[in-house]
């Protein structure tokens, strides 16, 4: 039985978070990045252990290199995490002060607040 994938999955072992790069990366910044990130760990460097996503901190392997630089190799398998790699890895809720209540949940939309009424989806609220 095959495993689906979730929306964390996605987001969390995507190949440009797993190299830290942003998706208008060129092949040659990719090849360059997946290198020098084996290299990191192979020699067991703790500034190579870890990435950061949108969705958390993410532990960082070779296997998981090889695998992001193969699959951005593919055009269209870029295309696809392109387009899961549009948000900042380093972007999260805004920190409340201690004691005052938390926000309630952004909705789905919300880094682009006004897209779907744009787009003539729905009435922007």
């Amino acid at each position: 039985m095959a495993s689906e994938t979730t929306t964390l999955d996605r987001v969390c072992d995507n190949p440009f978070y797993v190299l830290g790069l942003r998706p208008d990366a060129t092949r040659a910044e990719i090849e360059r990045e997946g290198q020098k990130l084996l290299g990191m760990l192979e020699l067991s460097l703790q500034s190579a252990a870890r990435y950061a996503t949108p969705v958390g901190v993410g532990a960082r392997t070779a296997d998981k290199v090889r695998r992001a630089m193969a699959e951005l190799r593919d055009p269209e398998r870029r295309l696809e995490h392109e387009m899961w790699a549009r948000l900042d890895p380093g972007a999260g809720p805004p920190p409340t002060p201690e004691g005052a209540p938390r926000p309630a949940r952004p909705r789905a939309d919300a880094p682009w607040p006004g897209a779907l009424s744009l787009l003539g989806w729905r009435a922007a609220r």
